[in-house]
């Protein structure tokens, strides 16, 4: 494990699950329109930051000139690479590295996509230092969180992690940085109720989980997320 790497608690332990959480979520492409609207990264070099398996390398490939994805964990930066080469996607790589020291030379790229991968307000200010080094000028980094403020998902994620910042201290820390917020409505939607719940008990405690789906119904679930981005 790379040094100062933060163990994940559901994609490092749950791959397959966490694969299934990956498909369902975004299902009418909002988030994507959002990032989008931010910024074009067609013919330009993009790093995904905490790549995990890779999920969204080969749809960054689709046009871009070069795709990076950057994880700390060994097994799961395998798989990735795994993904790439099934996939036969060439012009992306994926390298060990944590967001505190970015495996990539100053300036060397355009665009940056973190989502719910170490950028979660205080405590991040490392990884934004690096932001700041490899971005080249006119760059946009985008940072995918939790919005724990409003939505089905996010009443869950209050419950589940009541030991978090409130959001509105959560919004402070990006704000004053320079970071403008967009509030997307992004979705869940699963095959079966089985991906669904499996998903839910990665996410939570036994507790927690054993809560929510006793009192949710159906395969969808409202779930909003904060699209934060700055250009450099």
């Amino acid at each position: 494990m790379k040094p100062g790497t933060i163990p994940s608690p559901n994609i490092w332990h749950h791959t397959a699950t966490y694969e299934l959480e990956n498909r369902a979520a975004d299902p009418d492409g909002r988030l994507w329109a959002a990032m989008q609207a931010r910024t074009d990264w067609t013919g330009r070099t993009v790093l995904d930051l905490g790549c995990g398996t890779g999920f969204h390398l080969p749809a960054f490939a689709g046009t871009a000139a070069h795709v990076i994805g950057v994880e700390p964990h060994a097994g799961l930066a395998k798989l990735a690479a795994r993904r790439l080469r099934t996939r036969r996607v060439a012009n992306a790589e994926v390298r060990e590295g944590t967001a505190q020291a970015i495996p990539l030379p100053d300036a060397s790229v355009d665009v940056v996509h973190a989502r719910w991968a170490y950028f979660f307000g205080r405590g991040c200010e490392p990884g934004l230092v690096e932001l700041d080094r490899v971005v080249r000028r006119g760059g946009t980094a985008l940072v995918i969180d939790n919005d724990g403020s409003r939505s089905t998902f996010g009443g869950w994620f209050r419950r589940g992690y009541p030991h978090l910042d409130p959001p509105e201290e959560t919004e402070r820390f990006w704000s004053v940085r320079g970071w403008t917020l967009d509030r997307v409505d992004m979705g869940w939607r699963f095959a079966s109720r089985a991906d669904l719940e499996a998903v839910v008990r990665i996410e939570f405690t036994r507790e927690v989980a054993d809560q929510v789906l006793d009192e949710h119904r159906g395969l969808e679930v409202d779930y909003a997320v904060n699209l934060w981005s700055k250009r450099f």
